[in-house]
């Protein structure tokens, strides 16, 4: 590293600083549930010095997983960053949540890193969700490298591991490592080079033995190793070393190596290692992989940048020296800290007691309005999970995190006060899943309120409303596991609540036409009221909205009190009839009434008029609408048929299918009532493997099926 600095933290550990891009490397670790990613960056934390001895996901003592949620749980809930150094280079792991319901902390990863260590269990293999991703980090030319991890497991298969990954990952996928069994054919106790020749022996544990390669060793990687060689001379700029290797000439290591290194940086070629967390063995060939084969920021596109306004600007570079843009790719409530932002810094240098511009725009329907407020920076840390290390300053291409702002939310950008900027946002998935909550106390509400807040403003994957037709506080989630999270999130900073069943705004119609009349007569104190009137409501098509007609002869309604009977249909059109959900889409004609030269009044024919359509109401046909949502289903050929039947079964119409370009996935496009969505989020991906996907958007209310319709009146007269 070109300058090593031991700043003192919160827990006295020293923090590594950087004065080079060049030295940083940012791998984001990717993988299934289980597959052992933090189990891996606690191996490698040790193998580095960084911590004294590994943890334990099932004791809850792992650097990555410090949430109370991810203890009990006993998997990742959130993005850690867990930074190391190895060979005079910084390493910034970011081990992301493997579960799909927390795909927003794996988003914030991948906008973090520079490339992406994907992460294989060697007991089992790839999951449909993890192709879903290799393939979307194909589609921004993310490198990527492979790690199979869990060798030591009874029911490990690293070559059957393998050859699932090189099917599912396509071509330029292959081993750099092959694995040796140990003396009883079974453990794993050594690796071979495929490229070195080099031995590493784990036998008597970590760091290894290395040697040369013995004969015997040569044969059974013949054929590896002659694949691997002619993948890299295919990747090399030096056009006639395939000619050279194919007329028999034997290629040297020296040669050899820079291309595959180039490679793998500029995401063409993809190594896969073998490792095994508990028995060390690969770590330091890990290692070695990712300072060598990994780009440094240096080498990495940068977002797009525009002034706050929008207006254009020139392509950032990684420079400490230019203008400073950073970006806040996560952001947390410590209960002793306060509010922690974990910051990458694409351009510049962030350095304590510096003010600082926070821009946050294009993301108000999350519930996270645009804002701009400048802000003074106390400290700049350098973060080791929940360990906060304080450091002079974090340079271009680095992550560090700061604390105790009071604005800066996950995705908004950093900049100078004097050149403010705006980062170009991520791609974040839509919340589908949502959860009615409750404060158990008036006292409570202003905290679940507060805390909500902070919560959002962490998470870009949730969105809070509320809705004003079913007057709930609805908290969109990805899933069951992201909303027992937050919930117990809310219970743990002191907010008492419960959970509700979640309502459908429904909408109400007339079925026929009918007459209703009102007649509101009433003596009282002194003053009279009187008011008579005389109303005709009809049906009008879908998305038409409410007439009013005036059709009265003669004067029997005085012309100054026909907007009051106005005035009093459309309140009660908003309070419903039938079950207390808006009425759309009708025609009331006022063509009769009376009126008392002294009685009458504005309230009393408001209230006449409200009478006459209750009273039409009860002579016609109440028609419930339920709202209609057009969706588009994404998910593997394989689960086209099981998705259509499932759709059938929610009395969905299906629109049709089409491929995607990509040739493995199709998208399915059907109808769907909104009261059989609405747990079609956890539903669909229990159907899919974890791999499906779906969109939805309204289209427009329909009239409910008569059984459910009445059934929905029933429990409004109940309530």
């Amino acid at each position: 590293m070109a300058q090593k600095v031991s700043e003192k933290g919160l827990n006295g550990a020293a923090a590594p600083v950087v004065t080079e891009p060049g030295r940083v490397r940012n791998v984001v670790l990717v993988g299934h549930s289980g597959a052992g990613k933090t189990t891996l960056v606690e191996a490698l934390l040790a193998a580095t010095g960084t911590i004294s001895r590994a943890g334990s996901v099932t004791d809850g003592t792992t650097v990555s997983d410090h949430d109370p949620a991810a203890v009990r749980q006993q998997r990742s809930v959130a993005l850690a960053c867990a930074p190391l150094v190895h060979q005079d280079v910084k390493i910034n792991l970011l081990d992301t949540p493997g579960f799909a319901d927390f795909v927003g902390e794996l988003r914030a990863g991948l906008r973090a890193a520079d490339a992406a260590l994907f992460v294989v269990s060697a007991v089992d293999g790839v999951d449909d969700a993890t192709v879903a991703l290799w393939d979307e980090c194909a589609a921004v030319g993310m490198p990527r490298a492979v790690a199979i991890t869990r060798l030591d497991h009874p029911r490990a298969d690293y070559e059957e591991t393998l050859a699932t990954i090189q099917e599912a990952f396509g071509e330029n996928v292959m081993p750099i490592y092959q694995p040796m069994l140990g003396d009883d054919g079974q453990s794993v106790d050594g690796l071979i080079g495929l490229v070195t020749l080099r031995v590493l022996d784990y036998s008597e544990g970590y760091p290894p033995r290395v040697g040369e390669a013995e004969p015997e060793h040569l044969n059974p990687i013949a054929d590896d190793r002659n694949a691997l060689i002619e993948g890299i001379i295919a990747e090399s700029e030096d056009e006639s070393l395939m000619d050279r290797y194919l007329g028999g000439e034997l290629i040297s290591t020296d040669t050899l190596l820079p291309d595959l290194e180039k490679a793998v940086a500029r995401g063409n070629f993809y190594p896969v290692i073998p490792v095994c967390s508990g028995t060390g063995v690969g770590l330091d060939a890990l290692l070695d992989g990712l300072v060598s084969g990994a780009p440094s920021p240096l080498e990495h596109d940068l977002p797009v940048v525009t002034g706050v306004d929008g207006s254009p600007r020139p392509p950032l570079r990684c420079d400490p020296e230019g203008p400073l843009v950073a970006e806040v790719v996560k952001t947390t409530i410590d209960r002793h800290v306060g509010r922690v932002s974990l910051v990458r810094v694409f351009s510049g240098t962030l350095r304590p007691e510096q003010t600082l511009h926070v821009s946050g725009h294009g993301l108000a329907e999350r519930g996270h309005p645009d804002h701009d407020a400048d802000e003074r920076v106390a400290h700049v840390y350098s973060p080791l999970g929940a360990q906060l290390r304080e450091v002079s300053s974090c340079i271009a291409g680095d992550i560090c995190a700061i604390t105790k702002s009071g604005t800066a939310e996950t995705g908004d950008t950093l900049s100078s006060k004097d050149q403010p900027l705006l980062m170009e946002p991520w791609s974040m998935p839509e919340p589908l899943l949502p959860i009615a909550v409750v404060a158990k106390t008036r006292s409570d509400e202003d905290a679940l309120a507060k805390n909500l807040a902070r919560l959002v403003a962490g998470d870009p994957t949730m969105r809070l409303e509320r809705n004003a037709d079913t007057h709930q506080l609805v908290l969109w989630t990805m899933g069951e596991s992201h909303a027992d999270v937050v919930l117990e999130r809310l219970r743990s900073g002191g907010v008492e609540l419960d959970t509700e069943p979640v309502k459908v705004p429904l909408r109400e119609t007339f079925g026929s036409a009918a007459k209703g009349h009102g007649r509101h007569v009433k003596q009282s104190g002194g003053h009279g009221q009187y008011a008579v009137c005389d109303i005709h409501v009809e049906p009008l098509p879908r998305g038409s909205g409410f007439e009013f007609v005036d059709k009265v002869v003669g004067g029997a309604v005085p012309h100054n009190y026909i907007p009051s009977v106005e005035k009093g249909v459309r309140a009660q059109l908003e309070r419903g009839l039938a079950t207390g959900y808006p009425v759309v889409d009708v025609r009331v004609t006022l063509f009769d009434g009376k009126a008392h030269s002294v009685d009458s009044s504005d309230a009393a024919f408001q209230t006449a008029g409200a009478l006459a359509l209750r009273e039409a109401a009860a002579a016609g046909q109440v028609t419930l609408l339920e709202p209609i949502d057009e969706i588009v289903v994404r998910v593997p050929e394989t689960y086209v048929g099981a998705v259509m039947s499932d759709l059938s079964g929610r009395r969905g119409r299906p629109l049709g299918t089409e491929n995607e370009d990509s040739g493995s996935y199709s998208l399915v496009r059907a109808e769907v009532p909104a009261t059989e969505l609405i747990r079609y989020a956890v539903e669909l991906r229990a159907l899919s493997s974890g791999a499906g996907t779906f969109t939805r958007t309204y289209a427009r209310h329909e009239p409910m099926p008569p059984h459910l319709a009445e059934s929905a009146k029933k429990e409004s007269t109940a309530r």
